[in-house]
C-alpha cells in the first residue's frame, strides 16, 4: 500500500496543496468542463453543491439521493435537467461522468467511494473519511489500485490562510510547541437533541436503503439527517465531525501524521436526550516530538479559557498562535516589570535573569481570512483535470479521521491505548483492536 507521510507532503505541497503526479492517463484542458454526479444533496450536500456550482468548469449532471425532496430542492438549485437517481450504484454505471460528490452520512462513505473508484470515477468524499480504521484504509487502497484522484472533505487544506498558519508553526515561528488545544463549545441546554419515540419513517423516505451497511433500528428521527451523528451506528459524534478539522491544522502544523498514544473522559453529562455519543469530553493525545493535544468539547457557555475566541489553541515557548476558521493571531510570550513584580518572592527569585523584563521574540500578528469550501471545490476540479495529487488527499484525510477515531475508541473502552501507526493497530488492546472494523448488515460486504 502507497502511503505519503505530512512531512513528504509539505515539501510538495504549495500554499493551494497541489503536489505530486498521481497519473498521467488523462489529462484535461484548463476550461474543459468536469461532469459530475452528487450522491447525497441534503444539508451539508447542499452546502457542498454550492460550492462546486461557484465554478464554470463544474457540470453537476446527476443526482442521487432517497429523499426526493433534497433532490427537487438540489436539480432547481443545479438548472437544466440533471438525471435523478434514487440508487447511486446507477449513477456510478453512467460512462460519461468524471467524477462523483459523496456527502451521505458517515457509514455509507466507505462502500460509496469504493465502488467509485472500482466504476473509474475521481472522487471528492466528505469528512469524516469513514466510520472505522479498516474502512479507511480500503479507501486508500481503492483510491492507489485504481488510478483515482480522491479528496477528503477537509475544506480548510485548501485555504491559503491555514497553509500560512500552519507554516508559521511548523517552522518554529512560534517557538517549540509543547501543548495544543482544540475546543468544540456548543451549550445543549436544555434538552439536546430532544428524546423522541421511534416512529414510522416519513412518507418517501426509504429508512433500510438510509441505513445501508449499519445495523437496522427502528426508525427514530433522531437517528436520520443531520442528527445520526449522535450515534455510533452512523458516526462518531462530534470529535468525528469537528474534531477531524482540527486535527488535520494540527497535523500539517505539527508536520506529524498520527498520535503515539491516546486517553479520554466524559460522557453524556447532560443526559437529558436519546444520544449515545458523549456531550462532554476531554481526549489527550500524546504527538511526535513531545507535543500534547487536546480536544475539549463543553456543553456549557463561553469561550475557550484563554478568552480568545478560536478553535485551536497553539502554545509554543516564543508565543501563541489562536487559530479561528476565519484568521489567525500570534500572541509574543513576554513578561512586562509589573508583571514580574506581582509575582511572589520565590517566582521571582527563580525568573531573576531569566524572565525578568524578557523582551518578545517574536512579533505580533493578525490575519483575517475566512475559510471557502469553494476553494475546496476548485481544488478537487484542478486535479481531475491535471492528475495531481489533491490538497487533502485520501491518505491524509484517512490519517486525520483515524486520529478522531481512536480517540473515540479510548473512550467507549476507558482505556489508555498506545497506537502503532504503521501497523494501524493499537499495541496494548485486543479489545480496542476488535473495534477498528465492524460487522456489515447484510447483503452488504464490508471492504477489504
Amino acid at each position: 500500500m502507497s502511503r505519503i507521510t505530512r512531512r513528504e507532503f509539505s515539501k510538495a505541497a504549495t500554499v493551494a496543496g497541489v503536489a505530486t503526479a498521481v497519473s498521467a492517463s488523462r489529462v484535461r484542458g484548463a476550461n474543459e468542463r468536469v461532469r459530475i454526479g452528487f450522491i447525497g444533496v441534503g444539508n451539508r450536500g447542499d452546502q457542498v453543491l454550492s460550492a462546486f456550482l461557484e465554478h464554470k468548469d463544474a457540470d453537476v449532471a446527476a443526482v442521487c439521493d432517497i429523499y426526493q425532496p433534497y433532490v427537487d430542492f438540489a436539480c432547481k438549485k443545479i438548472g437544466g435537467t440533471p438525471e435523478q437517481f434514487r440508487d447511486y450504484r446507477k449513477l456510478l454505471a453512467r460512462k460519461d461522468l468524471d467524477a462523483v460528490v459523496i456527502n451521505t452520512p458517515d457509514h455509507w462513505h466507505a462502500l460509496q467511494c469504493i465502488h467509485a473508484c472500482e466504476a473509474g470515477k475521481d472522487v471528492y468524499v466528505e469528512k469524516p473519511l469513514s466510520l472505522c480504521v479498516a474502512e479507511g484504509r480500503a479507501m486508500v487502497k481503492a483510491g492507489r489500485d485504481n488510478k483515482r484522484v480522491v479528496q477528503c472533505g477537509i475544506q480548510r487544506l485548501s485555504s491559503p490562510m491555514c497553509a500560512e498558519a500552519a507554516e508559521i508553526v511548523r517552522s518554529g515561528g512560534i517557538g517549540k510547541v509543547t501543548a495544543v488545544r482544540a475546543f468544540h463549545v456548543q451549550n445543549e441546554w436544555p434538552k439536546g437533541i430532544g428524546s423522541p419515540a421511534d416512529e414510522n419513517p416519513p412518507e418517501g423516505f426509504d429508512w433500510d436503503a438510509w441505513t445501508g451497511p449499519a445495523p437496522l433500528r427502528k426508525y427514530n428521527k433522531n437517528r436520520s439527517f443531520y442528527r445520526f451523528r449522535w450515534f455510533y451506528d452512523y458516526s462518531g459524534g462530534q470529535l468525528t465531525n469537528f474534531g477531524v478539522h482540527y486535527l488535520a491544522q494540527i497535523h500539517r502544523s505539527l508536520g506529524v501524521d498520527a498520535p503515539l498514544s491516546v486517553v479520554a473522559l466524559g460522557g453524556k453529562f447532560g443526559n437529558y436526550d436519546n444520544r449515545e455519543v458523549p456531550d462532554t469530553l476531554e481526549v489527550l493525545w500524546h504527538y511526535p516530538g513531545d507535543t500534547l493535544v487536546t480536544f475539549s468539547q463543553f456543553n456549557a457557555t463561553g469561550a475557550p479559557p484563554a478568552g480568545k475566541p478560536c478553535e485551536i489553541e497553539f502554545r509554543g515557548t516564543k508565543g501563541t498562535m489562536y487559530f479561528r476558521p476565519n484568521g489567525y493571531e500570534i500572541v509574543p510570550e513576554v513578561v512586562t516589570p509589573n508583571e514580574f513584580a506581582a509575582r511572589s518572592p520565590i517566582n521571582r527569585a527563580l525568573e531573576k535573569g531569566w524572565r525578568e523584563g524578557a523582551k518578545a521574540q517574536i512579533e505580533a500578528k493578525k490575519l483575517d481570512a475566512p475559510i471557502k469550501d469553494a476553494d475546496h471545490a476548485r481544488n478537487f476540479l484542478d486535479c481531475v483535470k491535471s492528475r495531481k495529487t489533491p490538497s487533502c488527499d485520501v491518505e491524509y484525510g484517512h490519517r486525520c479521521t483515524t486520529a478522531a477515531i481512536i480517540a473515540n475508541l479510548a473512550h467507549r473502552t476507558r482505556s489508555f491505548l498506545e497506537w502503532d501507526d504503521k501497523a494501524e493497530r493499537f499495541t496494548n488492546s485486543p479489545a480496542a483492536n476488535k473495534m477498528l472494523s465492524y460487522d456489515y448488515r447484510e447483503p452488504y460486504k464490508f471492504p477489504v
